[in-house]
């Protein structure tokens, strides 16, 4: 073997192996974990006048700070600026709307740079026509 073809075979060896690495990374077979709930009604329950209150002027804010809206097969996904005071208002917003709507999933995806966040509204079946029925996320 010449010192021209064993220098050649070992880059392109390297180099085909941070190909199949690189290829590899973020590429998971797992799922993350969601969260799940016990099946039961799909129904808002009663809350107090100030929860009420509270939930309208949380999500008429939020209403107006959707960036995009994805449909999702068991509900939508909502992409926010990642400003701390929108973050305040997603958290606001879902402590509110498990309190009277506990079929709902929440998902909440925030990138460290402050750029987006995203909420996930997820449910069993009904839940995408209560999204966008009552809560109006959804035009």
């Amino acid at each position: 073997m010449s010192i021209i073809s064993r220098n050649f075979k070992t880059p392109v060896l390297i180099f085909s192996m941070l190909i199949i690495w690189n290829s590899s990374i973020g590429q998971s077979t797992a799922s993350s974990p969601k969260a799940s709930n016990q099946p039961g009604e799909l129904s808002c329950k009663p809350s107090s006048p100030k929860l009420i209150k509270r939930k309208e002027a949380v999500l008429k804010s939020l209403k107006q700070q959707i960036l995009e809206t994805v449909e999702l097969s068991d509900g939508y996904a909502f992409k926010f600026p990642g400003t701390d005071k929108v973050l305040d208002e997603l958290t606001e917003f879902i402590k509110t709307e498990r309190t009277c709507c506990d079929f709902f999933i929440f998902g909440l995806s925030i990138s460290g740079d402050k750029s987006e966040a995203w909420l996930e509204l997820t449910g069993p079946e009904g839940a995408k026509d209560f999204i966008t029925g009552e809560l109006g996320l959804v035009e």
